[in-house]
C-alpha cells in the first residue's frame, strides 16, 4: 500500500488538482513545507514540480507544472492548453447559469455547495434557464442527448464530477462542492482575456446576460 507521500506524488502526475474539498489529508500533507519539498524534490527527477494557484478560505490548491519547457514539453502544454480553450465556452456559460439561477453574487468556488435539486426546480420554473441548460448541456464536453431537463442537468454533474471540477461527498445525497480545479479555471479565463482578448465572459454574458468573474 502506498503511503501518503506515494498517494500525493501519483495524484499529481495524474494531472489531478489537490484542495481541502477534494482531499484534505493530501492538502494538509502538502501545506506542511517540509512534505512539499519532498515531494518537489522527488518531482525534480522528472522535470516536474508543485504549483499552486490561489483557492478559497484556506486555500492553496496543488498542482503539477513542468520545471523547465524543452520541445515535448511544449507540445504537451500545448495540447493541455487547446483542450481546456475547447472546454472555456461550456464551463463559462455553466457557472454563468448557476451564478444567475441561485442569484449570487460570486461564482462557485472551491467549497462553494451546490444542490442538484435545487436548482433543478429553478430551471424548471424559469423558460430562459431551461433553454440555456438545454444548450449548454448539448456541448460536446458535457454531451447529453436528453430532451428533457433532469437528464440534462443530471449528466452535466456527472460530467463536471469526472473532469474534477465537482466532487459529491455522500452519493446518498444531491449535494456537490466545487473543488480548487475551479479557481484555476479562472485563472486561465482571466490569463486569456487578457492575453488573447477572447472576451469570454462577455460572450458568456451574452448567451445568459450573468456575470462570472
Amino acid at each position: 500500500m502506498l503511503s501518503t507521500r506515494g498517494q500525493v506524488i501519483e495524484r499529481l502526475l495524474r494531472g489531478e488538482f489537490i484542495c481541502r474539498t477534494s482531499d484534505e489529508d493530501a492538502w494538509r500533507f502538502l501545506k506542511t513545507p517540509a512534505n512539499r519539498e519532498q515531494i518537489d524534490d522527488y518531482l525534480a527527477t522528472l522535470n516536474r514540480m508543485v504549483a499552486t494557484v490561489g483557492g478559497a478560505g484556506e486555500g492553496d490548491v496543488f498542482f503539477c507544472a513542468y520545471r523547465q519547457l524543452g520541445e515535448d514539453e511544449r507540445r504537451v502544454v500545448g495540447q493541455q492548453f487547446r483542450d481546456v480553450c475547447a472546454a472555456l465556452s461550456p464551463l463559462v456559460e455553466w457557472l454563468v447559469l448557476v451564478q444567475e439561477a441561485g442569484a449570487q453574487d460570486a461564482p462557485l468556488t472551491e467549497g462553494s455547495a451546490l444542490r442538484l435539486n435545487e436548482l433543478q426546480s429553478i430551471v424548471e420554473d424559469t423558460p430562459a434557464f431551461r433553454e440555456q441548460l438545454a444548450r449548454i448541456s448539448h456541448y460536446r464536453l458535457f454531451g447529453s442527448t436528453s430532451a428533457g431537463v433532469d437528464g440534462q442537468i443530471k449528466q452535466v454533474f456527472k460530467r463536471l464530477c469526472e473532469l474534477g471540477y465537482l466532487v459529491r461527498p455522500n452519493p446518498d445525497k444531491q449535494i456537490y462542492l466545487g473543488t480548487g480545479k475551479l479557481d484555476y479555471l479562472y485563472e486561465v479565463i482571466r490569463f486569456i482575456d487578457e492575453s488573447e482578448g477572447l472576451d469570454l465572459e462577455g460572450r458568456a454574458e451574452g448567451a445568459s446576460q450573468g456575470s462570472l468573474l
